[in-house]
Parts: structure tokens; C-alpha cells; sequence
């Protein structure tokens, strides 16, 4: 339900107009567009069931202690269907230049949230996303339009999107500098780890659960990822 579904935002929720909201596509393409949402929202849409994984999901499991429970571990994901226009075909609408390879996604929020996109991604399967099971998205979600990049970490489905900008090279911005880059051992930072990969946890028993007495349990859970179906979990 939209209602339960995880929310992660760097300098809270804008309160956005949709009738003055514009989505602004520039840089290397050949006719700039500024859109509104009636004329994203009249544009030929796709409905897609996707899983949303913020890229700190279960980072407390590499630290010294699991989690207290099974929300607090792994909690940071959530599925929904997502409605909305693939960004490629408004790519080709604007004519991408020769030589670009990038997209830059900004939000709307207080911060400016960036994120640097291979094209190669936006034109495979990349949604423009105004819908969230069968409503609009919510305030906390992104309203009135998010970027949706199907498998790939959650801060780069960049919520309250109002600009994409084409270039030849990636922004390194501020946040995708500080905040998503992976430190190595040997000190070095890397930087872009896009796609999920594949994850399982125990839901029953879980932390702070009580089993009602000795007996057989059915062990349930959940397996996940953003790299391909789960074929089996061991």
C-alpha cells in the first residue's frame, strides 16, 4: 500500500503545485522542451510493478550488530506499480545530440537533489512516474513526478523531478559525491554502485516476536533483487 511504502527524502517534503509544475529536458538535444503535468499526463503510459530499494538498506547488517528486527534491518524496501511515461520517448522527442551520455536529474526539494544517469539506462527502461498503485504519487513519494530507474538504488529515482539535462560526462554533484559513494579498502572512493543486487531476510520469527509455544514453524521470508528474477534462495 502507498500508505506503508518507506520514505527517504534529504531536506523534506515540498508542497509543489501540480498546475505550475514544469519538467524542464535541455542540454544536447535538439529542441529543448518545458513540460506541464496535463501534457506528461496525456502522453501514451505504462504501468510496471517495481521494487524500491533505498541504498542503504541493511547497511546495519555489516556493522557490529544485526538489527532488533527485521523492519529496522531491512526495512528500506517496498513494491508498488508505478504509472507513467518511459523517459525515452521523450528523448526522442527532443532529439538527443551526438556525443551525449548522460543525464543529470535534479528535484525540486529544498536541496536540489542530483543525480548523474547513463543515457544508456534512460533509454532502456527508465519511467517518468506519476502514479502510484492506482492514485497519484504521494507528497512523500515524489508528487507530482519522480524519476523511476527499475533495479537501481532508490536515491537515484529522484523525486520531484523538474529537470533533466543531457551532457557528455556525469556531474559528480553534491549529494551522489557525499552521501552514495562507497569507500574501499585501500581508501579509495567508489562511486555510481547503481544496480541492487540480490537479497534475502527471515520475516517469521523475527526480532521482538513471540512463538506461542514448542512445536514446527513454517519459516517465512522474502527475496529480492535488482539484478534479474530470484531463481531460488537456499
Amino acid at each position: 500500500p502507498s500508505s506503508l511504502h518507506y520514505e527517504r527524502h534529504h531536506a523534506g517534503i515540498p508542497t509543489i503545485d501540480p498546475s505550475q509544475h514544469r519538467l524542464v529536458i535541455h542540454g544536447m538535444v535538439d529542441r529543448p522542451l518545458s513540460l506541464t503535468m496535463a501534457e506528461i499526463q496525456r502522453l501514451p503510459s505504462i504501468t510496471r510493478t517495481l521494487v524500491l530499494e533505498c541504498g542503504g538498506n541493511s547497511a546495519g547488517e555489516w556493522a557490529a550488530k544485526t538489527g532488533p528486527d527485521v523492519q529496522r534491518s531491512y526495512g528500506l524496501v517496498s513494491c508498488s506499480e508505478w504509472t507513467g511515461v518511459p523517459l525515452a520517448t521523450l528523448l526522442a522527442e527532443v532529439g538527443v545530440k551526438a556525443g551525449a551520455s548522460w543525464v543529470i536529474a535534479e528535484g525540486a526539494d529544498a536541496c536540489r537533489m542530483e543525480r548523474s544517469i547513463p543515457l544508456s539506462k534512460a533509454m532502456d527502461n527508465t519511467l517518468l512516474a506519476y502514479g502510484q498503485n492506482g492514485e497519484m504519487i504521494r507528497p512523500s513519494q515524489g508528487y507530482p513526478l519522480r524519476l523511476i530507474n527499475p533495479g537501481w538504488e532508490g536515491n537515484t529515482n529522484v523525486k520531484w523531478l523538474h529537470s533533466l539535462k543531457l551532457t557528455n560526462q556525469p556531474y559528480m554533484a553534491r549529494d551522489e559525491t557525499s552521501k552514495y559513494s562507497d569507500l574501499m579498502p585501500d581508501g579509495k572512493a567508489r562511486i555510481f554502485t547503481y544496480q541492487m543486487e540480490a537479497k534475502s531476510v527471515i520475516t517469521f520469527p523475527s526480532g521482538g516476536q513471540t512463538l506461542p509455544g514448542i512445536g514446527l514453524y513454517e519459516l517465512t521470508g522474502l527475496a529480492w533483487s535488482g539484478n534479474g528474477k530470484i531463481e531460488r534462495v537456499e
